[in-house]
């Protein structure tokens, strides 16, 4: 499902944009007076989103609601976005995970997990590069997360995926630093999207607790920071911190404990 409008000036891409940190990325970029192309799964009031956005702060918006964990779906809106949107600016925000034992997951859920992490932010970024690259100044912003810097029992393939975020973020970085092309990754921990999320990351402890965050103030300071040309956004830098120093052979069993809480 498509709403298209004539293209004028720029616009912001934010995909996962209806809820969590997407949706605050879209507030967030809305408030400042720019153009939304706005991206979700289907029957996620996207629309709404879209509509309210534009009566609220007189900016021009557009949604396309698809299922990024299909290949041909990023395709499709790539082309879609190329050929209806000057973009300067992608935040690859959509991305999926979960916990529990590995043997018990799905094929399903593995594949989901990894196209949509892995594959969606890779693909749209390269379809959409040639547009953001006919801009004076654009900017990619890719949502990493703090899993990123350690692997989890119980939670193996989400961390490992956005390992992979994070290290394409900084190569691609490198790669296009000389170009009017700015790219950056963000590496948030847990934020409070919904009740259901705050309960079981309190289960965790402290460890859960200490990353928890309010995705309005996220992607507020990413925003910021996204303009300040800084490379790798830590809104967390304590637990970031804490993160770096514990030994991994202390890391990694204390966060697959603090997994199993969560699953009890």
């Amino acid at each position: 499902m498509k709403a298209v409008q004539e293209p004028e000036n720029i616009y912001a891409v934010v995909t996962g944009a209806s809820q969590g940190l997407g949706k605050a990325f879209a507030s967030e970029l809305a408030e400042q007076g720019f153009n939304l192309v706005l991206v979700s799964l289907p029957g996620q009031q996207l629309q709404d989103l879209s509509l309210k956005l534009a009566n609220l702060h007189g900016i021009k918006t557009a949604y396309y609601e698809t299922d990024l964990a299909v290949s041909k779906n990023v395709i499709d809106l790539g082309k879609w976005i190329n050929e209806n949107f000057q973009v300067f600016m992608l935040i690859n925000n959509a991305g999926t995970g979960g916990s529990g034992k590995f043997a018990n997951a799905s094929v399903e859920y593995l594949q989901s997990v990894l196209q949509l992490n892995v594959m969606a932010t890779s693909i749209l970024t390269h379809e959409l590069l040639p547009n953001l690259s006919a801009r004076k100044q654009s900017y990619i912003l890719n949502v990493s997360s703090m899993a990123a810097f350690t692997p989890t029992g119980f939670k193996t393939v989400y961390p490992a995926s956005k390992s992979f975020v994070h290290s394409f973020s900084r190569g691609l970085y490198e790669e296009l630093k000389h170009s009017n092309v700015f790219v950056s990754v963000v590496n948030p921990g847990a934020m409070k999207t919904s009740e259901d999320i705050v309960a079981r990351i309190e289960k965790q402890g402290i460890l859960g607790r200490i990353t928890l965050l309010e995705p309005s103030k996220v992607a507020r300071k990413c925003i910021r920071q996204l303009f300040r040309r800084d490379t790798v956004i830590m809104v967390n830098p304590i637990s970031w911190l804490v993160l770096k120093l514990i030994p991994i052979w202390i890391k990694l069993p204390l966060m697959t404990n603090a997994i199993k809480r969560e699953l009890a």
